[in-house]
């Protein structure tokens, strides 16, 4: 894409190979997006298909897109098309899909016993609990903390374990049809 790019760039502008350079690279872009699409599609009804309860974290990804070293692979992993993906085809084959709102601490709070950090900032990726003395890894411990609470949510049948912190779609009737195969 880059050298379809640098060639068009360097073409004359108005001239028919300019014009030939352009639909080039136009292609290049709508077969990146097909391909992101199609992993998207694949990877999402593989991990529904799989599993009966999925939880996410429900996060600001227009507000992380503004964070300059890294806005480009978030764009790139198209994180809010991926939840979408997810909410239907949760929807249609009558899996779960939770939630979590965005406020909950999942990388703050200690998975053993519970303690939250007072301040993390983006930069420390491994943390030691003061009250436990357990060493965590930040993602790791984010996600066992967002499946407990996905989990829990799931199992109080929909109703919020600390009101307006945790969201779920899992109350909405499903749909009795079956999926296209």
């Amino acid at each position: 894409m880059a050298k379809a790019q640098r060639r068009h760039a360097k073409k004359k502008k108005g001239s028919k190979n300019r014009d030939k350079a352009r639909h080039k690279v136009a292609r290049i872009h709508a077969r990146i997006v097909d391909r992101r699409s199609d992993f998207l599609h694949k990877l999402s009804t593989r991990l529904i298909r799989e599993n009966q309860t999925i939880c996410v974290e429900s996060l600001q990804v227009k507000n992380m897109v503004k964070n300059r070293s890294l806005s480009k692979a978030i764009s790139d992993v198209e994180w809010s098309q991926f939840v979408s993906l997810l909410e239907y085809k949760a929807d249609w084959y009558g899996r779960n899909l939770v939630k979590i709102d965005k406020w909950y601490p999942s990388s703050k709070r200690c998975f053993d016993c519970g303690y939250i950090f007072d301040s993390l900032t983006l930069e420390v990726r491994h943390w030691t609990c003061p009250e436990c003395g357990v060493h965590h890894d930040r993602d790791r411990n984010a996600a066992k903390n967002i499946r407990s609470v996905g989990l829990t949510v799931l199992n109080a049948c929909g109703e919020s374990v600390r009101p307006g912190a945790v969201k779920t779609n899992s109350g909405k009737t499903q749909r009795s049809r079956k999926p296209k195969k």
